[in-house]
Protein backbone atom coordinates (compact mmCIF):
# COMPACT_ATOMS: atom_id res chain seq x y z
CA UNK A 1 0.00 0.00 0.00
CA UNK A 2 1.53 3.14 -0.93
CA UNK A 3 1.99 5.95 1.42
CA UNK A 4 -0.79 8.09 -0.16
CA UNK A 5 -3.24 5.05 0.02
CA UNK A 6 -2.58 4.83 3.94
CA UNK A 7 -2.83 8.71 4.21
CA UNK A 8 -6.55 8.52 2.16
CA UNK A 9 -7.38 5.03 4.51
CA UNK A 10 -6.12 7.20 7.79
CA UNK A 11 -8.69 10.26 6.74
CA UNK A 12 -11.89 8.08 6.10
CA UNK A 13 -11.57 6.42 9.10
CA UNK A 14 -11.01 9.60 11.13
CA UNK A 15 -13.98 10.96 8.86
CA UNK A 16 -15.66 7.94 10.26
CA UNK A 17 -15.07 8.36 14.03
CA UNK A 18 -16.17 11.75 13.98
CA UNK A 19 -19.55 10.94 12.26
CA UNK A 20 -20.15 8.35 15.08
CA UNK A 21 -19.87 11.03 17.60
CA UNK A 22 -21.38 13.74 16.13
CA UNK A 23 -24.11 11.40 16.10
CA UNK A 24 -24.06 10.11 19.26
CA UNK A 25 -23.78 13.35 20.97
CA UNK A 26 -26.67 14.60 18.55
CA UNK A 27 -28.81 11.63 20.22
CA UNK A 28 -27.57 12.67 23.84
CA UNK A 29 -28.55 16.16 22.91
CA UNK A 30 -31.54 14.86 21.59
CA UNK A 31 -32.49 13.01 24.60
CA UNK A 32 -30.87 15.11 27.39
CA UNK A 33 -31.91 19.03 25.94
CA UNK A 34 -28.23 20.11 26.00
CA UNK A 35 -24.48 19.85 23.96
CA UNK A 36 -23.14 17.75 26.44
CA UNK A 37 -19.19 18.57 25.44
CA UNK A 38 -19.68 22.17 25.56
CA UNK A 39 -22.03 21.41 28.50
CA UNK A 40 -18.94 19.57 30.72
CA UNK A 41 -15.81 22.37 29.43
CA UNK A 42 -18.31 25.14 30.59
CA UNK A 43 -18.91 23.34 33.50
CA UNK A 44 -15.32 22.86 34.51
CA UNK A 45 -14.48 26.47 33.55
CA UNK A 46 -16.83 27.69 35.78
CA UNK A 47 -16.18 25.25 38.36
CA UNK A 48 -13.04 26.50 38.80
CA UNK A 49 -13.11 30.18 38.82
CA UNK A 50 -15.81 29.15 41.69
CA UNK A 51 -13.58 27.04 43.60
CA UNK A 52 -10.63 29.39 43.36
CA UNK A 53 -12.44 32.56 44.77
CA UNK A 54 -14.57 30.64 47.53
CA UNK A 55 -11.46 28.61 49.04
CA UNK A 56 -8.83 31.80 48.53
CA UNK A 57 -10.92 34.93 49.59
CA UNK A 58 -14.38 35.04 50.55
CA UNK A 59 -14.82 38.39 48.96
CA UNK A 60 -13.62 37.64 45.64
CA UNK A 61 -16.57 34.88 45.80
CA UNK A 62 -18.59 37.80 46.93
CA UNK A 63 -17.92 39.74 44.61
CA UNK A 64 -17.96 36.85 42.03
CA UNK A 65 -21.85 36.31 43.22
CA UNK A 66 -22.66 40.03 42.67
CA UNK A 67 -21.23 39.68 39.20
CA UNK A 68 -23.29 36.31 38.10
CA UNK A 69 -26.48 38.17 39.90
CA UNK A 70 -26.10 41.32 38.00
CA UNK A 71 -25.69 39.06 34.60
CA UNK A 72 -28.63 37.12 35.91
CA UNK A 73 -30.82 40.38 36.67
CA UNK A 74 -30.56 41.54 33.04
CA UNK A 75 -31.33 38.15 31.26
CA UNK A 76 -34.34 37.79 33.49
CA UNK A 77 -35.47 41.24 32.48
CA UNK A 78 -34.61 40.93 29.06
CA UNK A 79 -36.63 37.70 28.96
CA UNK A 80 -39.56 39.66 30.36
CA UNK A 81 -39.33 42.34 27.79
CA UNK A 82 -39.56 39.43 24.97
CA UNK A 83 -42.91 38.95 26.23
CA UNK A 84 -43.82 42.78 26.43
CA UNK A 85 -43.14 43.37 30.37
CA UNK A 86 -40.62 46.42 30.19
CA UNK A 87 -38.73 45.67 33.61
CA UNK A 88 -35.74 48.06 33.78
CA UNK A 89 -32.58 46.61 33.06
CA UNK A 90 -29.89 48.75 35.11
CA UNK A 91 -32.65 49.92 37.50
CA UNK A 92 -32.83 46.27 38.19
CA UNK A 93 -29.43 45.46 38.50
CA UNK A 94 -28.87 48.69 40.94
CA UNK A 95 -31.69 46.83 43.22
CA UNK A 96 -29.91 43.41 43.16
CA UNK A 97 -26.36 44.89 44.28
CA UNK A 98 -28.35 46.41 47.03
CA UNK A 99 -29.55 42.86 48.46
CA UNK A 100 -26.65 41.18 47.67
CA UNK A 101 -24.40 44.05 49.33
CA UNK A 102 -26.67 44.09 52.19
CA UNK A 103 -26.30 40.66 53.07
CA UNK A 104 -22.42 41.15 52.73
CA UNK A 105 -22.21 43.99 54.92
CA UNK A 106 -25.23 43.33 57.87
CA UNK A 107 -25.88 39.84 57.61
CA UNK A 108 -29.41 38.85 57.24
CA UNK A 109 -31.27 41.87 58.49
CA UNK A 110 -29.61 43.84 56.26
CA UNK A 111 -30.28 41.61 53.24
CA UNK A 112 -33.71 42.28 54.20
CA UNK A 113 -33.76 45.58 53.98
CA UNK A 114 -31.71 45.61 51.19
CA UNK A 115 -35.02 43.67 49.59
CA UNK A 116 -37.34 46.43 50.59
CA UNK A 117 -34.54 49.34 49.67
CA UNK A 118 -34.24 47.90 46.04
CA UNK A 119 -37.82 47.39 45.18
CA UNK A 120 -38.27 50.71 46.35
CA UNK A 121 -35.84 52.12 44.15
CA UNK A 122 -36.94 49.43 41.14
CA UNK A 123 -40.40 50.84 41.37
CA UNK A 124 -39.56 54.11 41.53
CA UNK A 125 -37.53 53.85 38.65
CA UNK A 126 -40.57 52.56 36.43
CA UNK A 127 -42.44 55.21 37.34
CA UNK A 128 -40.33 57.73 36.50
CA UNK A 129 -40.27 55.86 33.16
CA UNK A 130 -43.50 55.85 32.81
CA UNK A 131 -43.54 59.68 32.64
CA UNK A 132 -41.72 59.87 29.31
CA UNK A 133 -43.98 59.74 26.34
CA UNK A 134 -41.61 56.57 24.82
CA UNK A 135 -42.23 54.71 27.37
CA UNK A 136 -45.76 55.50 28.64
CA UNK A 137 -48.19 52.38 29.02
CA UNK A 138 -51.34 51.86 30.53
CA UNK A 139 -51.86 51.84 34.57
CA UNK A 140 -52.24 48.31 34.43
CA UNK A 141 -49.61 47.74 31.85
CA UNK A 142 -47.72 49.84 34.25
CA UNK A 143 -48.58 47.42 37.33
CA UNK A 144 -47.54 44.03 35.16
CA UNK A 145 -44.23 46.19 34.97
CA UNK A 146 -43.47 46.54 38.57
CA UNK A 147 -44.32 43.36 39.85
CA UNK A 148 -42.69 41.78 36.96
CA UNK A 149 -39.30 43.58 38.10
CA UNK A 150 -39.96 42.94 41.75
CA UNK A 151 -40.53 39.21 41.31
CA UNK A 152 -36.89 39.45 39.24
CA UNK A 153 -35.28 41.27 42.68
CA UNK A 154 -36.55 38.55 44.90
CA UNK A 155 -36.36 35.10 42.20
CA UNK A 156 -32.28 36.32 41.51
CA UNK A 157 -31.14 38.32 44.06
CA UNK A 158 -32.35 38.07 46.79
CA UNK A 159 -32.39 34.12 46.48
CA UNK A 160 -28.65 34.09 45.82
CA UNK A 161 -27.74 36.35 48.56
CA UNK A 162 -28.45 33.60 50.63
CA UNK A 163 -24.98 32.11 49.74
CA UNK A 164 -23.42 35.31 51.10
CA UNK A 165 -25.54 34.31 54.13
CA UNK A 166 -24.04 30.95 54.30
CA UNK A 167 -19.95 32.26 53.06
CA UNK A 168 -19.86 34.64 56.21
CA UNK A 169 -19.14 31.99 59.22
CA UNK A 170 -16.35 30.49 60.08
CA UNK A 171 -15.77 27.46 57.75
CA UNK A 172 -19.07 28.80 56.06
CA UNK A 173 -16.93 28.52 52.58
CA UNK A 174 -17.36 24.45 53.09
CA UNK A 175 -21.46 25.14 53.61
CA UNK A 176 -21.60 27.01 50.02
CA UNK A 177 -18.76 24.32 49.09
CA UNK A 178 -21.45 21.70 50.13
CA UNK A 179 -24.49 23.53 48.21
CA UNK A 180 -22.88 23.76 45.20
CA UNK A 181 -21.36 19.63 45.24
CA UNK A 182 -24.99 18.28 46.30
CA UNK A 183 -26.46 20.26 43.64
CA UNK A 184 -24.59 19.38 41.12
CA UNK A 185 -24.45 15.92 42.25
CA UNK A 186 -28.21 15.95 41.52
CA UNK A 187 -27.95 17.32 37.74
CA UNK A 188 -25.40 14.87 37.01
CA UNK A 189 -27.76 12.20 38.81
CA UNK A 190 -30.72 12.89 37.11
CA UNK A 191 -28.82 13.40 33.49
CA UNK A 192 -27.02 10.09 33.72
CA UNK A 193 -29.85 8.02 35.07
CA UNK A 194 -32.38 10.35 32.58
CA UNK A 195 -30.70 9.39 29.44
CA UNK A 196 -29.49 5.73 30.11
CA UNK A 197 -32.97 4.64 31.85
CA UNK A 198 -35.34 7.60 31.74
CA UNK A 199 -38.90 6.41 30.13
CA UNK A 200 -41.19 7.62 32.69
CA UNK A 201 -41.70 11.75 31.73
CA UNK A 202 -41.79 13.01 35.40
CA UNK A 203 -43.28 16.87 33.96
CA UNK A 204 -44.13 16.23 29.87
CA UNK A 205 -45.87 19.76 30.04
CA UNK A 206 -43.22 21.54 31.78
CA UNK A 207 -39.89 20.06 31.23
CA UNK A 208 -40.23 17.01 28.87
CA UNK A 209 -36.46 15.92 29.66
CA UNK A 210 -37.11 15.29 33.00
CA UNK A 211 -38.01 11.80 33.72
CA UNK A 212 -38.81 9.41 37.30
CA UNK A 213 -36.17 7.66 36.33
CA UNK A 214 -33.50 10.57 36.26
CA UNK A 215 -35.16 11.90 39.71
CA UNK A 216 -34.53 8.59 41.64
CA UNK A 217 -30.98 8.71 40.11
CA UNK A 218 -30.46 12.06 41.70
CA UNK A 219 -31.65 10.72 44.97
CA UNK A 220 -29.28 8.26 45.07
CA UNK A 221 -26.34 10.05 44.37
CA UNK A 222 -27.40 13.30 46.46
CA UNK A 223 -27.89 11.49 49.22
CA UNK A 224 -24.20 9.27 48.82
CA UNK A 225 -22.40 13.01 47.82
CA UNK A 226 -24.53 14.69 50.76
CA UNK A 227 -23.16 11.96 53.73
CA UNK A 228 -19.80 12.58 52.03
CA UNK A 229 -19.54 15.75 52.18
CA UNK A 230 -20.95 16.49 55.37
CA UNK A 231 -18.78 14.15 56.96
CA UNK A 232 -14.96 15.07 55.56
CA UNK A 233 -15.68 19.15 54.54
CA UNK A 234 -18.46 19.84 57.35
CA UNK A 235 -17.20 17.69 60.12
CA UNK A 236 -21.41 17.25 60.65
CA UNK A 237 -22.53 13.48 61.74
CA UNK A 238 -23.36 11.61 58.40
CA UNK A 239 -27.55 11.49 58.97
CA UNK A 240 -26.76 15.57 58.28
CA UNK A 241 -25.87 14.69 54.93
CA UNK A 242 -28.62 12.73 54.19
CA UNK A 243 -31.02 15.45 54.93
CA UNK A 244 -29.06 17.75 53.07
CA UNK A 245 -29.06 15.13 50.28
CA UNK A 246 -32.92 15.50 50.36
CA UNK A 247 -33.42 19.14 50.71
CA UNK A 248 -31.67 20.11 47.82
CA UNK A 249 -33.27 16.98 45.81
CA UNK A 250 -36.58 18.88 46.05
CA UNK A 251 -35.34 22.32 46.14
CA UNK A 252 -33.21 22.13 43.22
CA UNK A 253 -35.92 19.78 40.91
CA UNK A 254 -38.15 22.61 42.02
CA UNK A 255 -35.99 25.04 40.93
CA UNK A 256 -35.52 23.72 37.82
CA UNK A 257 -39.13 22.86 36.86
CA UNK A 258 -39.77 26.70 37.78
CA UNK A 259 -37.41 28.31 35.84
CA UNK A 260 -38.66 25.89 32.90
CA UNK A 261 -42.60 27.19 33.45
CA UNK A 262 -40.91 30.65 33.43
CA UNK A 263 -39.28 30.44 30.48
CA UNK A 264 -42.21 28.18 28.43
CA UNK A 265 -44.39 31.09 29.70
CA UNK A 266 -42.18 33.77 28.53
CA UNK A 267 -41.82 32.11 25.29
CA UNK A 268 -38.00 31.69 25.39
CA UNK A 269 -35.94 28.36 25.12
CA UNK A 270 -33.00 30.17 27.41
CA UNK A 271 -32.54 32.77 29.10
CA UNK A 272 -29.39 33.86 26.65
CA UNK A 273 -26.80 31.93 24.84
CA UNK A 274 -23.61 33.25 27.26
CA UNK A 275 -22.39 29.81 28.38
CA UNK A 276 -22.01 27.10 25.66
CA UNK A 277 -24.30 24.02 26.34
CA UNK A 278 -26.01 25.43 29.57
CA UNK A 279 -27.53 28.37 27.92
CA UNK A 280 -27.42 31.87 30.27
CA UNK A 281 -26.23 32.07 33.49
CA UNK A 282 -29.51 31.90 34.86
CA UNK A 283 -30.39 28.73 33.62
CA UNK A 284 -27.31 27.10 35.56
CA UNK A 285 -28.57 29.32 38.57
CA UNK A 286 -31.78 27.71 38.54
CA UNK A 287 -31.49 24.80 41.07
CA UNK A 288 -28.78 26.75 42.89
CA UNK A 289 -30.83 29.58 43.78
CA UNK A 290 -33.60 27.66 45.87
CA UNK A 291 -31.60 25.55 47.25
CA UNK A 292 -29.20 27.93 48.94
CA UNK A 293 -32.13 28.72 50.79
CA UNK A 294 -32.68 24.95 51.79
CA UNK A 295 -28.88 24.93 52.62
CA UNK A 296 -29.14 27.54 54.79
CA UNK A 297 -32.07 26.87 56.72
CA UNK A 298 -30.31 23.18 57.48
CA UNK A 299 -26.90 25.20 58.94
CA UNK A 300 -29.56 27.41 60.94
CA UNK A 301 -31.12 24.76 62.70
CA UNK A 302 -27.53 23.05 63.36
CA UNK A 303 -26.59 26.38 64.69
CA UNK A 304 -23.85 26.60 62.56
CA UNK A 305 -24.97 30.31 61.20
Amino acid sequence: MSGAEKRDELRSALETTRAQLEATNARIEARAGRNLFFAILSGLVFGGVFLASLLLVKQVFVALVAVVVAVALVELASAFRVSGRRVPRVGVVLGGLIIVGGAFFWGAEGMLVGLFAGSALLTLWRLVEGLFPAWETPPRTLIRDVFSGLFTLVYVAFLASFTVLLVAPERGEWWVFALVVIVVSVDVGAYAAGVTLGKHKMTPRISPNKTWEGFFGAAVLAAVVGVTVSVFALQQPWWVGIILGLVVLLTATGGDLTESLIKRNLGVKDMSSWIPGHGGFLDRLDSLLPSAVGVYGVALFLGVV
